[in-house]
């Protein structure tokens, strides 16, 4: 029997629209001659949480990465469509890629802090984009770490190493990384995968919380967790988007058939 949305442990996130930040157009991705995504078409708006889910393989991780470019650190990638950021097409050649990453961070499946202080790692970039005064950069640390709310636990720490940090905190600094050089959008691939049950809650609800300033695209193989955190969610399968539908609606009414048998768990 399908779970009803309430019982997934829905957040009760915002039924108000934002406005459409991201637009993808007619897209399709090769690695070589395989087709990885196609003709994908997909509207996200401003200050939400969107989803991606489905079977592993379907798409969604390659999805993810054309918002930032990752994908070309394949030599293989070609891309066909385009993919607009507040109007702009982020794959035209005059696009400045290292401020397109800048503009949209990303959370990696498993922590990856530097080898390097818990200050520097959060430091880093804000460095690496010109800001040198010690002030500001003392602001920006502790501000990032107490949005992911780990300034209480390492604000007499700062100078230890990151690697000292447990795996929920290692991820939450990763997270303060990525905050601290001010970006609109958040990528998060399968961020909890490799968190225990307690540290997976506490980025679930950071999740909640981000999205009051910031737009977060989370790809997750928990549906549980597609439903307590997004306001939409888009299902993959096989290099296609099936179905992308506010998240109440595909938890408990998907149009899709196959979207259908994906939730009720008769495959994937």
């Amino acid at each position: 029997m399908k779970a009803s949305y309430e019982q997934l442990g829905f957040y009760a996130v915002s039924q108000e629209r934002g406005e459409e930040q991201i637009k993808i157009k007619n897209l399709d991705l090769y690695y070589g001659n395989f087709c990885a995504l196609k003709n994908i078409n997909l509207k996200i708006r401003k200050c939400e949480v969107t989803a991606f889910i489905g079977p592993s393989g379907c798409g969604k991780s390659t999805c993810l990465k054309t918002l930032n470019r990752m994908n070309e650190l394949e030599p293989s990638c070609r891309i066909l469509g385009s993919v607009l950021i507040d109007g702009h097409d982020i794959y035209d050649p005059s696009v400045d890629v290292s401020l397109l990453r800048k503009n949209v961070g990303m959370l990696f499946q498993k922590p990856n802090p530097f080898p390097m202080s818990i200050y520097d790692n959060v430091a880093y970039g804000p460095r690496a984009h010109g800001i040198k005064k010690k002030g500001e950069l003392a602001e920006i640390v502790e501000s990032s770490l107490k949005k992911v709310y780990l300034w209480d636990s390492v604000k007499d720490r700062l100078n230890n190493s990151a690697l000292g940090l447990s795996g929920g905190q290692q991820q939450r600094l990763c997270l303060a990384r990525a905050i601290a050089v001010s970006p609109e959008i958040l990528l998060m691939d399968e961020p909890t995968s490799a968190l225990d049950p307690v540290s997976t809650l506490k980025i679930e609800e950071l999740v909640v919380e981000l999205r009051k300033n910031y737009t977060v695209i989370i790809v997750t193989h928990n549906m549980s967790q597609a439903a307590r955190v997004s306001d939409s969610t888009a299902f993959f399968l096989s290099g296609e988007l099936i179905e992308y539908e506010d998240t109440y609606t595909f938890f408990n009414n998907p149009k899709d058939r196959r979207a259908d048998e994906y939730v009720t768990g008769k495959f994937g």
